[in-house]
């Protein structure tokens, strides 16, 4: 697709997959931190949940920039099924090692996202906000791993 309309249809996609996975990582951090038990990382997750928000929002703004208004926004099955199994560890006493478990795998599916954008043909400022997103995601999914091991010596 070389043409500018599909160009366009192409950033649009890749922006409303990115969408949906920050609703799925929004929700996903919101649930998790409600359940741990180690203040600092519920901290942490309920922050990361307005980060994802904040990010979805940057998002919808590019989206809206570009003529779509109707941005139906609904997450993954994908996304909904891991939080669901997330409800049912900490339902089941799986404490906050199985929840950091949990949050990993969610985080594994938001690199794979960004990276997928990344290899569209976006826009330069497009490109520049989705990889400084990028970036963040990478970190956090790298804090949630550190402390998942961390709590699997103890």
């Amino acid at each position: 697709m070389s043409t500018d309309a599909g160009k366009q249809s192409e950033m649009r996609l890749a922006l409303k997959s990115l969408i949906n996975t920050l609703q799925d990582s929004q929700k996903g951090f919101a649930d998790i931190g409600e359940h741990l038990k180690d203040e600092t990382l519920k901290r942490y997750f309920l922050a990361e949940s307005l980060k994802r928000a904040s990010f979805r929002g940057e998002l919808e703004e590019l989206l809206h920039q570009n003529g779509v208004h109707d941005i139906k926004e609904s997450g993954t099955t994908g996304g909904t099924l891991h939080r669901i199994w997330g409800d049912l560890k900490a339902k089941l006493g799986g404490g906050d090692h199985a929840l950091l478990e949990t949050a990993e795998q969610g985080e594994d599916e938001a690199k794979k996202a960004y990276a997928d954008a990344l290899n569209q043909d976006l826009p330069l400022p497009v490109r520049q906000l989705v990889a400084e997103q990028q970036a963040h995601v990478l970190t956090a999914h790298d804090y949630v791993r550190s402390h998942r091991d961390a709590l699997a010596t103890k």
